[in-house]
């Protein structure tokens, strides 16, 4: 379903070429002040425009079309709208059978007999995230103030040197080719005791909102990975006071399921973008053959580039899904 949450729900819509995509939030409190403005900075960080972006430019202006009154959320289920405006339906004419690698194409085929729209993704589309970035805004504002994301880039295709992220960029597009990259997230003065033993813990939440964005394959908290090559001598985290503060993080914030009261992270890998310029051999279900293919249309470079807000929105939504 294209629903999540128990206590801050929300629901994404729409198509990459359609008329509109946006979200529809319920649970959120009557009385918190909002307006389009708010959602400038946060779109601002996702829109297209820097070297190794997409050359499609939308002003993704949201309008808020139910859920406010004179300046404050009123209770009822709050939805914000975006118009696409600047789309190529034609660029996608030869990969409606003609199965793009990596996308989902052939499996939304099947699973939705050919009745999916195929047109720059259709609904499996990376502008879908639009949509997370809006409910994140909202869901910051579910948060107690003090707490504070620090969300950052830290690898483009495997180099982890920023100055020389834009290098990596030059060559990718050079070669007709994509790299992905890595998006760290860090929130500090999350409170201790959200998310619940097993099933609805905290790193399970996190990760299942993280993992509904397209790209996103991997996801780790604190030492994550590395920590299995450490002993438990190094990677334990003791303890300093009663209120749970922490010499070491390895943890990443959390404890059992539950965040431990020291700042949360998390990291998420991006893939490198599936549509590439370059000439791929794929199966034309058009012929039955596995044939030569170019994807048309403006793609991302390196999809992490924009994808730090979007992870970063995933975090707040998890962790206001908490908040009662």
């Amino acid at each position: 379903m294209n629903q999540f949450g128990q206590n801050f729900r929300l629901t994404v819509w729409g198509e990459s070429h359609g008329t509109q995509i946006g979200v529809s939030m319920d649970g959120v409190p009557a009385g918190i002040p909002l307006s389009e403005a708010d959602f400038a900075e946060d779109l601002a960080r996702r829109r297209s425009g820097a070297p190794g972006t997409t050359p499609r430019r939308e002003p993704d202006l949201p309008q808020i079309v139910s859920g406010i009154y004179n300046g404050h959320t009123t209770g009822a289920p709050l939805t914000v709208e975006f118009a696409n405006t600047n789309t190529r339906s034609q660029d996608y004419s030869n990969v409606v059978r003609h199965y793009r690698p990596s996308h989902a194409d052939l499996v939304a085929h099947h699973k939705f007999g050919g009745f999916n729209d195929p047109r720059g993704g259709g609904h499996f589309s990376a502008r879908l995230t639009l949509g997370l970035v809006a409910a994140g805004v909202v869901a910051k504002k579910l948060l107690p103030a003090d707490v504070r994301f620090a969300t950052r880039l830290t690898e483009i295709g495997g180099c982890t040197d920023p100055a020389r992220f834009d290098e990596v960029l030059r060559a990718a597009t050079a070669d007709r080719d994509s790299v992905g990259g890595i998006v760290e997230c860090r929130v500090q003065g999350v409170p201790l005791g959200l998310g619940e033993p097993f099933f609805d813990s905290a790193e399970s939440m996190i990760a299942h909102l993280l993992f509904a964005v397209p790209a996103v394959k991997g996801v780790e908290f604190g030492s994550g990975f590395a920590g299995a090559r450490l002993r438990g001598s190094e990677n334990n985290d003791c303890f300093t006071d009663a209120a749970g503060a922490t010499v070491t993080n390895h943890a990443g914030g959390i404890n059992g399921g539950i965040t431990n009261g020291n700042e949360i992270v998390v990291r998420a890998a991006l893939k490198p973008t599936p549509s590439i310029s370059r000439e791929q051999i794929t199966y034309n279900q058009d012929t039955d053959r596995v044939e030569p293919l170019e994807i048309r249309g403006r793609h991302d470079v390196c999809v992490a580039l924009r994808g730090a807000v979007v992870v970063e929105a995933a975090v707040a939504i998890a962790l206001a899904n908490f908040i009662r």
